[in-house]
């Protein structure tokens, strides 16, 4: 009896000691799965907050202007140069020539690359008000109206206005290296569309300009009863009238409106403390300003009332997906301008000659569009002392001349050529010569920043302003 208690006690001991071993077994291999858990998460933890710190830190900003003295030496003759060269180009296709004007600012005279960006407003500011000038005494090649399309850019110019001032925000916050990116895919896209745009012209010309040798050979010659334009039936000649008479002043009125109205805000919001409750309800006071006129003009075209007449045949059956694409591009395109220093042409110019717009009167009327947005765009920049105002004066006289020059030039040319399909070339060229250079300057500073381990995130718009 003795002996089977023993055995018992003993077999429950070995048990119990089994019980106790697997219990710490288990417990010690739960601590180790929590502590791997731990280690994971702790892991997680860190990349998440490195990448946070690398793109946000509060209060923490890397910019610091660099405006050069101002004085007459071997930068400002090359810089006036190579600038005279980018206006005249970016006025005759309509896209303002920000993509050259910036890296000659940051490269040849020295300035940061956002002081860059605010002088090369100024440009295509002064540019644009050559041109547009030079354009509204201009009739259209073919059709009986002025080059400039009041229609086309009434639907445009609001939600372009409502762009630029996103675009500026965006220019205040964004790293140099996000705008480089995002620089190079639109250009590179917008160039390429442009230059088949314009080898497809190109054809198009040539076999109207047989057609019409053609059959000049086969009628018989009657003096001056016939005369041929250079390029066949479409002309290229514009007619010169009258500036008042050739101004449709009450979509001009609404056009000024629209600019007024976003200066008042501009200005008044330099009362404002920054990130305030004012200061955001100005901001979103001009998203009604300037839906308010598109969508007058959206609502007129959908129902038939205004027309689109600078393609030759006029749309009456405009969808509603067209339109609300159109207003989208509109923004787009005013984001561009704002947050590249460009003008909203480099995006405008291409679409309007998607949509089968002339040459001559797509570049006129995206240039008469920037004329409102880049002017928007200079008086914000000023009020954040983004530019110095003596370079920035002297740069706009050249932008100016230039800009009448290139028109003259490039006019006559066409008139003797019997081929508009040249804007389209100069317009391609001048985007993707901005893509080249523009992303250059890019990724060489990022590779700058990079290697001093300089701080590449967001930028506190608050601390900024």
């Amino acid at each position: 009896m003795a002996t089977a208690i023993k055995h018992t006690a003993r077999t429950w001991l070995i048990l119990c000691i089994i019980t106790m071993l697997f219990n710490v077994s288990l417990a010690e291999r739960v601590l180790k799965e929590k502590e791997t858990v731990n280690h994971v998460e702790k892991q997680t933890k860190g990349f998440l907050k490195a990448m946070v710190d690398f793109l946000w830190e509060s209060g923490k900003s890397s910019y610091e202007p660099v405006w050069p003295e101002m004085e007459f030496d071997w930068k400002i003759i090359v810089g006036s140069i190579v600038g005279f060269l980018g206006a005249a180009l970016g006025s005759v296709g309509g896209v303002g020539g920000g993509g050259i004007f910036v890296p000659m600012l940051a490269l040849i005279i020295g300035f940061d690359s956002k002081s860059s960006t605010a002088i090369s407003k100024c440009m295509i500011m002064g540019a644009a008000l050559s041109t547009v000038y030079y354009n509204m005494r201009l009739r259209h090649p073919a059709l009986d109206m002025p080059l400039i399309d009041y229609d086309l850019a009434l639907l445009f110019q609001p939600m372009l206005m409502l762009g630029i001032s996103i675009g500026v925000v965006c220019n205040v916050m964004f790293a140099d290296w996000m705008v480089t990116v995002l620089l190079i895919i639109i250009f590179i896209g917008t160039s390429t569309k442009a230059l088949l745009k314009g080898i497809d012209t190109w054809k198009k010309e040539t076999v109207m300009k047989k057609e019409t040798a053609k059959r000049l050979e086969e009628e018989p010659k009657t003096g001056e009863d016939y005369k041929p334009l250079p390029s066949g039936p479409a002309g290229t000649q514009d007619e010169v009238v009258p500036l008042l008479k050739n101004i449709y002043w009450k979509e001009l009125s609404l056009l000024v409106y629209v600019w007024v109205a976003f200066l008042i805000v501009q200005i008044v919001k330099t009362y404002t403390r920054t990130c305030s409750i004012e200061y955001w309800v100005l901001n979103f006071l001009q998203v009604p300003i300037a839906i308010s006129v598109a969508l007058f003009e959206a609502v007129c075209l959908y129902k038939g009332t205004r027309v689109v007449a600078s393609k030759g045949k006029e749309i009456t059956n405009w969808k509603v997906h067209q339109i609300l694409l159109y207003c989208f591009c509109g923004i787009i395109a005013g984001m561009v301008g704002g947050l590249l220093g460009l003008g909203g042409g480099f995006i405008l110019g291409p679409l309007f000659l998607e949509m089968g717009i002339p040459p001559q009167v797509a570049s006129a009327t995206s240039t008469f569009s920037m004329l409102f947005s880049s002017s928007m765009s200079v008086v914000q920049y000023y009020y954040l002392d983004r530019f110095p105002v003596p370079y920035a004066s002297y740069f706009v006289l050249v932008a100016t001349i230039a800009a009448f020059a290139g028109q003259h030039v490039v006019r006559k040319i066409i008139a003797i050529l019997g081929r508009a399909s040249i804007i389209i070339f100069i317009l391609a060229s001048t985007i993707f010569i901005s893509a080249i250079s523009l992303g250059g300057v890019g990724i060489e500073n990022m590779i700058v920043k990079m290697e001093n381990h300089e701080y590449m995130g967001f930028e506190n718009l608050c601390a900024q302003s």
